[in-house]
């Protein structure tokens, strides 16, 4: 027992000592500020695209030179340079089958790559099959769709969107109906459903879960292409809810009720589950080029090329109550927020899911994020060749 007490004491030191860990008193109403922590320098070519490893402070950037960078966000230094793909990176990001995280990463070569962080970022699997340069790729949730946590999506140029199989290589299914370029992807916290965006100015909402998957919700109403997109969490149901005129909130455990899309025209658009806009923000400059929202359920944040970053408060009907208006010095392409803490119970004798006579917890919605869980750190890359790493 005094070993688990000294245990238990040595990880609160740890949890409490790394500095951009630093416990942030209210992290549900952290925004980021400039100057920005670190500013990571080395790509040779704009920044397309950033994702945060879900376990240790490593972040991934993928660049028109070719080349994705792997950085320890914590200290702000280069650990690795990884190359292979033949044109320009597009997008990358962290994922897989618990306790066995893979970085993906699309290009303008047509392929997706696959890597193991675990083996010096060693290129595991090449996966070919789109016709047409590869604009977004991610991980999508083990879950509700009975996936293993082995499925990624990928979005192209050539129209399709393909859920592929990380454990074999294999296309499992190839997704038609966008009549133009597909720019961006979003999966549910579930496995269950994707979210995906065109040059044909629309969002769809599929249901990968059906062997022939069909637009469940078409979104009309952008006036050009439709760059980003991002599922709103649980967290911010009672806030959208209210914004659409709900009398209650829908069930933290329903995995897609609320969209954001953000498009060529400057405007972002939210959405309802049936596809209605319920409210139009307006402000950026230029392209919106990147969208997440607060894990704390009340901001929606935005990355455009106006050289900003905005930050719109959805429990006042979507005002933008923040701008960095020096986040870049160039177009920002894309902005990530770092993953919540998973906090593994530490449990004697009995197994890991559950309490110590090894009987499951009753835990929150799986969307649901205990807000001391937030981590208050998000990542932005820019054709100023900068990836800038903005935390409390």
């Amino acid at each position: 027992m005094e070993l688990e007490a000294r245990n238990q004491a040595l990880q609160n030191e740890l949890d409490n000592s790394t500095p951009t860990s630093r416990q942030n008193k209210d992290p549900v109403n952290w925004l980021p500020k400039s100057p920005a922590r670190h500013t990571l320098q080395s790509h040779r070519n704009p920044i397309t695209c950033v994702a945060f490893h879900p376990v240790f402070t490593s972040l991934a950037s993928g660049s028109e030179d070719q080349t994705i960078k792997i950085w320890d966000w914590e200290l702000g230094e280069l650990e690795r340079t990884i190359k292979g793909h033949t044109k320009a990176v597009l997008d990358v990001d962290f994922g897989g089958p618990r306790g066995n995280t893979l970085l993906a990463s699309c290009s303008s070569d047509l392929t997706i790559k696959l890597w193991d962080p675990s083996d010096e970022y060693k290129n595991i699997r090449t996966l070919p099959g789109h016709d047409h340069s590869v604009s977004a790729v991610r991980f999508i949730p083990s879950g509700v769709a009975g996936s293993s946590g082995n499925l990624l999506v990928s979005a192209s140029r050539d129209k399709t969107l393909r859920i592929w199989d990380v454990s074999t290589g294999y296309c499992v299914k190839t997704i038609r109906g966008h009549a133009e370029w597909v720019r961006d992807v979003c999966p549910s916290f579930d496995g269950r459903y994707v979210l995906s965006t065109s040059d044909d100015h629309t969002g769809r909402l599929w249901d990968i879960s059906l062997p022939n998957p069909e637009p469940k919700t078409t979104l009309i109403g952008h006036e050009h292409v439709v760059l980003c997109c991002a599922i709103a969490p649980p967290a911010s149901y009672p806030h959208l809810a209210s914004m659409a005129g709900m009398k209650k909130p829908p069930p933290a455990t329903s995995s897609v009720e609320f969209m954001a899309t953000g498009s060529r025209d400057k405007t972002i658009r939210l959405w309802d589950a049936r596809g209605n806009c319920i409210k139009i923000l307006v402000g950026h400059d230029n392209w919106v080029r990147g969208l997440v929202f607060h894990p704390g359920g009340k901001f929606l944040l935005s990355v455009a090329d106006d050289y900003t970053l905005r930050c719109w408060d959805l429990t006042q009907d979507g005002r933008c109550v923040k701008t960095i208006s020096d986040a870049h010095g160039h177009f920002v392409q894309c902005i990530r927020w770092a993953p919540s803490v998973v906090k593994e119970p530490s449990v004697p004798n009995g197994d890991a899911q559950g309490d110590a006579n090894g009987t499951p917890k009753k835990n929150a919605a799986p969307g649901v994020i205990d807000p001391s869980q937030i981590r208050c750190v998000i990542a932005t890359g820019s054709v100023d060749l900068n990836v800038r790493i903005f935390a409390n």
